[in-house]
Formats: structure tokens, sequence, C-alpha cells
């Protein structure tokens, strides 16, 4: 399967490289060893010195969990990305100096670097060039382990790699010979984007048969009638933590980033004796590959065909409003932006208590809790229910004696708040969803305009 060589310039050292992408997917990491890495920022007007360190002190864990150690920062101030090499050339033969004196063998930007500024940059760098995108994409490619898993981060891994392939010059150029096949004929390079297109029109009929599997389960599960809640928050906020405590899903924990990709749904039941789906879904991070987020489409339509998202927010992080708003984001370009959502500030064991208290202050209806001790559980537990009942209406049903597998079916689809036994049959307020209401249309009598608060 390994049929796609890595045409690289030849001037820069590709240990870890893209690899052979014709089936499996492989690291921008050589794990064999811990490679040495120095961190690029760059300061951009608007963004403070606090933001950057910020976002180099997360670019740190994500070279760490790719299996690497970062030994050297460097942070330059700019109006804009020089269009050549992203930092300038006077820069980044500055961090090749760096590089040369921190021996190290590959160089991370915190930002996306276009293929012209990655092949400009490796040239002076001499040694590989990556941006925030390819390490997001190599760490996927580590934790990918279903077979949907694996087939999404190649998808996006593919898309990345095609505008970067280049070739080394004309001895790739004959692929054939004699009459009508004299002249250049066929590059290598040709050959690879051929290669590639291929496989990625495999992959994306893949994908979109999965796809329309999840369709039908969704379906299934609508037809349930439960209630869906989407775990969504920052990578390592505890989301697989809090689905574990509440469900004991048993689903990998580790403090990594990005330690679990693909969605795992539980059954929950609520205080108030609903059972409800809980589906914990992949972390989001600041600058989230856009082709990430599409080749992840099918997994996260889990989040927005939910009824309620807990956004799980780690109350002990640097700027947990940031990753709020990084969060906030992603939902909002794959259509979730709008979902009722409960804010949940985990971690709370590790703060002192004005500092939860601040937080709880600033986000009207968000509750604090600990996934890891339990604490706040029963809270969390009842403001579910609360909030999957404030999307219901009360609706009042006038059911004949002779029809007891209609007043079954309105106790088993909704919650009976009053049930009176009257002259032509029983009479019951019910807090229902529109799918239930259109089940019993025929027996409502009366609908209460006011939403149940």
């Amino acid at each position: 399967m390994n049929d796609l060589p890595d045409h690289q310039n030849g001037e820069a050292s590709h240990r870890g490289g893209f690899g052979d992408f014709a089936g499996e997917t492989t690291g921008l990491i050589d794990r064999s060893f811990r490679e040495q890495i120095v961190l690029v920022a760059v300061q951009f007007p608007g963004f403070s010195s606090d933001q950057v360190d910020a976002n180099l002190d997360e670019l740190a864990q994500l070279v760490d969990t790719a299996g690497a150690d970062p030994v050297d920062r460097v942070i330059q101030k700019r109006a804009a990305p020089d269009p050549a090499t992203y930092v300038g050339k006077g820069k980044a033969n500055e961090i090749q100096a760096t590089s040369e004196e921190s021996d190290a063998d590959t160089v991370v930007f915190d930002d996306e670097l276009s293929p012209a500024q990655q092949f400009n940059l490796e040239k002076i760098l001499k040694r590989t060039a990556l941006d925030r995108t390819a390490l997001i994409l190599d760490i996927f490619a580590q934790n990918a382990t279903t077979l949907e898993g694996k087939a999404q981060v190649e998808l996006a891994q593919l898309k990345y790699r095609l505008p970067r392939l280049r070739g080394r010059g004309n001895h790739l150029s004959q692929q054939g010979g004699g009459i009508g096949t004299r002249g250049p004929g066929e590059t290598q390079l040709e050959v690879d984007r051929r290669r590639i297109q291929r496989r990625l029109a495999k992959l994306e009929k893949e994908l979109t048969g999965l796809r329309r599997t999840r369709k039908n389960q969704r379906k299934s599960r609508r037809r349930s009638r439960f209630h869906t809640v989407a775990i969504v928050g920052y990578t390592n906020a505890g989301k697989s933590t809090l689905l574990n405590r509440l469900t004991g899903a048993e689903v990998l924990v580790e403090d990594r980033l990005f330690a679990t990709l693909d969605a795992t749904t539980r059954r929950l039941p609520l205080p108030g004796g609903e059972t409800v789906l809980i589906t914990d879904t992949v972390g989001f991070i600041q600058k989230l590959p856009t082709g990430l987020v599409e080749a992840f489409k099918s997994t996260l339509e889990e989040v927005a065909e939910a009824d309620l998202l807990l956004h799980v927010v780690d109350s002990s992080g640097f700027d947990p409003e940031a990753q709020m708003q990084a969060v906030r984001s992603v939902l909002r370009d794959i259509g979730a932006g709008d979902i009722p959502e409960l804010t949940v500030f985990n971690k709370v064991d590790r703060l002192e208590d004005d500092g939860i208290d601040h937080l709880l202050l600033r986000h009207e209806g968000s509750i604090g809790f600990s996934a890891r001790t339990g604490q706040g559980t029963d809270h969390l537990l009842a403001s579910i229910g609360d909030r999957l009942r404030s999307l219901t209406q009360i609706v009042e049903l006038l059911i004949p004696w002779s029809r007891g597998d209609v007043l079954a079916a309105a106790h088993r689809e909704g919650e009976v708040l009053l049930e009176q036994h009257q002259e032509h049959g029983t009479r019951i307020s019910a807090r229902m969803d529109e799918v239930s209401q259109r089940l019993l249309s025929d027996f409502i009598v009366h609908d209460v305009s006011e939403r149940a608060g």
C-alpha cells in the first residue's frame, strides 16, 4: 500500500514527513526518538504578549502530545505575515541559527503556513518546517482507532498534503518511451497527485456511506423518543471523564490533548425518571484546521442534532473565556450555534471558592462540577433534566376510559404532572415534546401556551 513516495525539496531534512498515504495514516513527527522542536509565533496587532505566550504554551503541549520535545521559542512582532516566508527572510535566518544552537530537528509555527511559505522556510532553515495544522493532523493520526476515525484523519491529511507535493527535477519526468510518448511525459509529481486524488475520492465515498449509517442511527434514536445530549468543549477539558462519571462508560481518559476522537453514546437516567442519550465528542481547539472540521462532519453531526449541549470548560485553565469562544466558533461553523447550552465548569476541585464563584457569576445558569471527584454531580443531573424539560410544552389530554393503551402511551411519552378521573375519561396534564404531541394529537384538548420553566 506504500505507493506514494514523499517528494520533498531535498534541502530540508525530513525524517518525519507525511510518508506513504495510500490507505494508512502516518505521522509528521518521528517517534522512534524524541525530536527537538523550536516553536515560532508572530504577535500581530490586537494580540497581547500574554495571549501569544498562552498560544505557545498550548503549542508546546501539542508538540509533547505528538511525541517530541520543545527546546526553544522565537516570538516576532509583525503588522502582517510575510507572503514568502511568513516571518521575513531576516527572522527566518535568525530561527535557523537558533535551531542550529538547539540542535533542533524541526521548527513548528503557531499559524498555518501556505505551501509556498513552507517551501521557502525549509530552504532557509535547512530542516522541516511545520505549522499548527500539520501538528494537529499528526496527533489525530496517532489517536484515530476506528475505521471511520482513520478515514476521517487520512482525508484531512491528504487534502493538506496535496498542494504541498513537489518534485525534485527532470529525472522524474520520463514515464514512457516510443512513438507518441517522446518528450517530457508525465512527471512522478503528476502521478503522485493522481494517486492522491483517487484515494481522496475513495475516502469520500467510504465516509459518505458511514454518514448515511450514522444518519439512520440518529433516526432510530429519535424514534425512541429519548432526548439527546452532546458533550462539547475544549480538548482536555474533561469531557470523557465526565461521561465516565455519569454513565460508567469507561472511555479512555488521559491528561493530554485529543486523547479520544471517536464519539461514544450512552444512556443516562435522570433524577426525574427520564432517560436521555448522552454523547462524548471530539475536543475542539483554537485554530482547529478547517479540513478536520470538514472530515469529521459525520461525527460532528451528532452535536448539530442534539437537543442540549453540555459545554465542559476547564475552570482551572489559563484562559477559560478564550477556550469557550473557540468552542462556540466551531459550533457555529457546524450549524450548532443555536442549540441550547448548559455550561459546566469542570475541575472546580482545583480552584478556591472565590475563583469558581467568579466564573459562575459571569455566566448565568452555569454550574460547577468536578468529574474527578464527583463534586456537583447531583446538581448537574438535575440541571440537565430541568433544561430538557424547559424544551417541552405542557399539554392537556382527555383519554376515554376504553383507551388504556393511550393512557399508558401518555405516561411513556411524556412526564405526567396531573391526572384526574372524570366522567368521560382520564384528564391528564403532561410535558411532551413535539413528536409525542403529534402522536397523541387526537386526544389533546388544550395547549398551554407558556413554556415550562
